[in-house]
This record gives structure tokens, sequence and C-alpha cells, in this order.
């Protein structure tokens, strides 16, 4: 008996949930030989201030987490991507065209990344903060914070590795995340969202949007409430405009970088997304 293929719809992802856009468009995505292969939600500026407020709601508890409870939380991530290998793989094959070697070591890379930033999670203070020497009976010490709400516009040449090492490095820093997809290769985005909602990723840490960057970017650049852009993934674009729009709202600002290996990971895109609090308290003088 022949049965009826049921192709699947990928949804956007806010506030741990998968909405469809809120103007009800899809866009369609091609395989390698431009053949359809699924549809897509195209975001609107109305979801891309969905995004914002949700990854708002989110900064307080994530950021107040132990960095050794976000690091377990990381390494839970790459515990089920592990699991779901095969599920990711396929979509990788059939987006990029490559090979299913070359999709299994894109995996696995994603894989590794999550890991590596994991094991940052409860180290990266002690490397970045320091204790300042001062004149004076006083201790003075300088510790790295979250920024907050971390606007990205992930790396467009690929599926999975480049989203992944765009990404993590704000979330072990405390930053909660609204990330623009690859517009041609966003299954594997949205995919890793159904990961983050059965992991232990609180609701609103990661908010994912598929459509056209050209179209969402300027007004998370331009948003009141998101405090740094990260427009690795925005070499395309009017990035320029972009830095001007978030430069009038006092955002920290990450230049367009080419290629998903100007993600790799280091951990200067860890402090990057932190903000230095300087402590003074005076010393006893008993």
């Amino acid at each position: 008996m022949s049965h009826l293929a049921v192709p699947k719809t990928y949804k956007l992802y806010i506030g741990g949930k998968f909405p469809r856009s809120e103007s009800g468009r899809v866009y369609e995505i091609l395989d390698a030989s431009g053949e359809f292969l699924a549809n897509a939600a195209q975001a609107s500026r109305k979801d891309a201030r969905d995004a914002v407020v949700s990854a708002r709601a989110a900064v307080s508890g994530w950021s107040k987490a132990t960095g050794y409870n976000r690091g377990q939380v990381l390494y839970r991530i790459a515990e089920l991507l592990e699991g779901r290998r095969a599920q990711f793989v396929d979509e990788i094959v059939h987006a990029e065209g490559v090979s299913a070697a070359a999709a299994m070591a894109q995996v696995d890379e994603a894989i590794d990344r999550w890991i590596w930033y994991a094991g940052w999670a409860d180290k990266y203070v002690q490397v970045a903060g320091n204790a300042n020497a001062v004149s004076g009976p006083y201790f003075n010490i300088s510790v790295p914070e979250p920024t907050g709400v971390v606007a990205i516009v992930a790396p467009q040449d690929s599926s999975l590795v480049g989203f992944v090492s765009a990404v993590a490095p704000a979330l072990v820093a405390g930053n909660t995340v609204v990330v623009i997809a690859a517009e041609r290769l966003p299954l594997s985005a949205i995919s890793l969202a159904e990961v983050l909602a059965t992991s232990d990723v609180p609701g609103g840490v990661v908010n994912i949007l598929t459509g056209s960057p050209a179209e969402i970017a300027p007004w998370l650049a331009s948003h009141a409430d998101v405090n740094a852009l990260d427009l690795v993934g925005a070499g395309a674009l009017d990035w320029v405009q972009l830095q001007i729009d978030a430069a009038e709202t006092l955002k920290r600002v990450f230049p367009p970088e080419q290629g998903s290996d100007a993600a790799a990971p280091s951990l200067a895109r860890i402090v990057g997304f932190t903000e230095t609090k300087t402590v003074w308290h005076t010393k006893s003088l008993i």
C-alpha cells in the first residue's frame, strides 16, 4: 500500500515554541539540484519583535545560572544532537549537495563545538576577570558579566556548524539570543531548535528566525532592547547601515566576517559578549 507523503513545514522558534510567522508567509527551500525540499516560515518585523521580548524575559534566569549549570545544559545539547545525527546528516546532504561523509563531518564538528564551549562555561570568568593592582587599602576586582540580548546573523554558507559557532559563545556567557538562520540553508537550524526544545535550555534563551536577513536584520539592529549585534554572517548585507542603526541605540557590534570559519571557536568570542564590572572593597584595617 502506498502512503501519502506529508512534507514538513519548518516553523520559527520563539520563546520555546514553534509558531508560524504572524504574516502567514512561507518560502520554498530548494535542494542542491534546485528541487523543492521544504517550506520554511518567512519571519516578519513582528516576529523579530516577539523574539526579542522572549529573549529579554529569559535573560534574568539564564544569566543568574551558575557557569557549571550552563555548561551542563550545553553538554546536554551535544548529547541530543549526537542522538539525532542521522537526521542532521540527511538534511545537510540534501540542502548542501555534499556527500554523507562530508555531512557527517559537519555534524561531528557541531557536536565538538558545543562541547568545547560547554567546557569554558565555568572557566572563562577566571581567565577574563582579574584582581587589579591599586594604590590604597582596597581590593579592586574586574568580573565579566553578560551583555544581555544578542541578535545574530548566522553564517549563510553553512547548514549547521556555522550556526552553532555563532550561537554557542553568546550562551556560554549567560546571554540570550535572537538568531537569523542561513536563508538558503535553514533546515538544520530549525531541527536544532527541536533539540533545544527537548533539552534543558529554558524557553526564550534561543530564538530562531528564518527568512530574509536583509528584511529582518535592520529591525533587530535598531531595536532598543537588543544589547549586541553579531554580523558574522551579514557580509552580503548593507552592514554599514546596520552598524549605524545599532550605534544609535548604543549596541556593541561585531562586524561581518567571511565564511563559517570566521566563527571558529575562541575564547575571544565568549568574552566579546560580556561587559566588565569592576568592584571595589575596602581591606580590613585590623
